[in-house]
């Protein structure tokens, strides 16, 4: 069968937080733009799984492009997220030392940070730390304050991207992964599974797979190999237990397991920092899980009283290289967003203004751009812990998952939304249904009968993540 052929200025490959930012950004430019997903919603991939914090970039490398994109993402984050009703929590946070070689780092940490603008960062004293940390275990030596860190939501906030380009005309299509790419007489042709797509200029931001959509039609410039990450959710009473993140001090590899509140009420310790070969599974495993806990106690030790409730882990594209691989290939009217790893939810923003500067210096005049004279801004649905919430409201329908006070006009908004799930995941992660401490054990059947049709129920009732 002919496959349908569908034209557009710029197709973005890839529907994590990175690529949902880039399809907004293009979108509100004026660009008739695409997104293709190879999954069944967004965040299918590595944005699904990470620790949900606003950076500062205090500690990123000076000068770099991932600090200019970090900042830059902070700073426009802060300047819509309201517009949004998206959520944002100032805890701050704490580098903690607990040795005298940690100790002895904390100078560096600050003169570091003051390099890259983040004046407010400071050393603490032990009694300081513990003033601001009572509930920490004993034997801090000090710490440095990082007041402008932050806790989002890492789900709304993509979706909220996404949502602004498709009310302004962007289109998008699911499990759409693209099997072939060539390039003749200035325009791209993406083939799917079931239609052709053409386009003056493709953005690859395809995370774990970014090198294998760069192969379609060169030899990339990077290989991902893989770093899975596992968390720790621990019920919503242990959050009280600290006021900040805790960090701690970093070492070449990693920047280590920290412990932060979550948006959602939780407290949340991880990650780890493992190297694997597969690209689409992320398991976790009981020992290391077991090794996670155990760190986590030996920090606050008042943990033993608090249970977890939920384990996950994400993969993080990383490259042979710690900098960001964001490639352009002006004769070919590509690019690439490859290597963005830990500080990607954060960054996304900046990386898709960054994109913008890109193409109109080295791209320019693909096409004919032509911006909304005004912007409308959707509001997304509150699920922040530390706001008023649906369940609150009259007229809510009835609480419908319990552990996590989820609504039935929640359940049934995020069908009738602009940008509906496509499955059960994205359903949680719309409305955090079935993602309290019963795993949707009492609520699964009701879910299912609520959304009907809309979806495949045995994917509900079955427990699919």
């Amino acid at each position: 069968m002919e496959q349908k052929t569908q034209d557009f200025d710029v197709v973005i490959i890839g529907g994590g937080v990175i690529g949902c930012a880039v399809f907004r950004r293009f979108t509100l430019m004026g660009a008739r733009t695409l997104l293709l997903e190879k999954g069944e919603d967004i965040l299918s991939g590595a944005s699904k799984a990470n620790s949900a914090i606003l950076h500062t970039g205090f500690d990123a490398p000076p000068g770099s492009l991932e600090l200019a994109c970090m900042q830059a993402g902070y700073a426009e984050y802060k300047a819509i997220h309201q517009k949004m009703n998206l959520p944002l929590l100032e805890t701050g946070a704490i580098v903690v030392a607990w040795n005298d070689e940690q100790l002895a780092a904390l100078p560096g940490i600050i003169q570091q940070a003051h390099e890259n603008g983040v004046l407010d960062v400071r050393q603490l004293s032990s009694e300081e730390v513990y003033q601001r940390e009572p509930h920490l275990a004993a034997g801090a030596l000090g710490g440095v304050i990082v007041p402008g860190e932050g806790i989002i939501d890492p789900w709304s906030s993509p979706l909220a991207y996404m949502t602004q380009a498709v009310k302004h005309g962007g289109q998008y299509r699911f499990n759409a992964e693209v099997l072939g790419a060539e390039f003749n007489d200035g325009q791209w042709a993406l083939r799917t599974q079931s239609a052709l797509y053409r386009a003056a200029l493709v953005i690859n931001c395809a995370g774990n797979h970014g090198d294998h959509v760069d192969a379609l039609w060169h030899t990339p410039e990077f290989e991902i190999k893989p770093r899975k990450g596992q968390f720790l959710v621990f019920d919503k009473p242990a959050s009280a237990q600290i006021n900040a993140i805790i960090l701690p001090v970093p070492t070449a590899r990693s920047k280590g397991v920290l412990l932060s509140k979550t948006i959602f009420g939780n407290l949340l310790l991880g990650p780890t920092a493992e190297e694997q070969v597969d690209r689409d599974r992320a398991e976790v495993n009981e020992e290391v899980l077991k090794s996670l806990i155990a760190q986590g106690k030996r920090i606050l030790p008042s943990l033993t009283d608090y249970s977890v409730t939920a384990t996950y882990a994400g993969l993080r594209p990383a490259t042979e290289l710690k900098e960001y691989r964001i490639c352009p290939y002006p004769e070919k009217q590509w690019i690439t967003v490859g290597g963005i790893r830990s500080t990607g939810l954060t960054a996304a923003l900046g990386i898709a203004s960054h994109l913008e500067t890109q193409y109109l210096q080295r791209f320019p005049a693909l096409f004919a751009m032509t911006p909304p004279a005004v912007l409308e801004w959707p509001t997304m649905p509150m699920l922040s812990e530390y706001s008023p919430r649906d369940y609150t409201c009259s007229g809510n329908g009835g609480v419908v998952c319990h552990c996590e006070l989820v609504t039935r006009r929640e359940l049934e908004a995020a069908f009738d939304s602009a940008v509906p799930p496509g499955c059960i995941g994205g359903l949680r992660r719309r409305t955090r249904v079935m993602m309290g401490r019963c795993n949707g054990f009492f609520c699964s059947n009701n879910v299912a009968e609520i959304i009907g049709e809309r979806m495949d129920n045995t994917l509900i009732t079955g427990q699919v993540k």
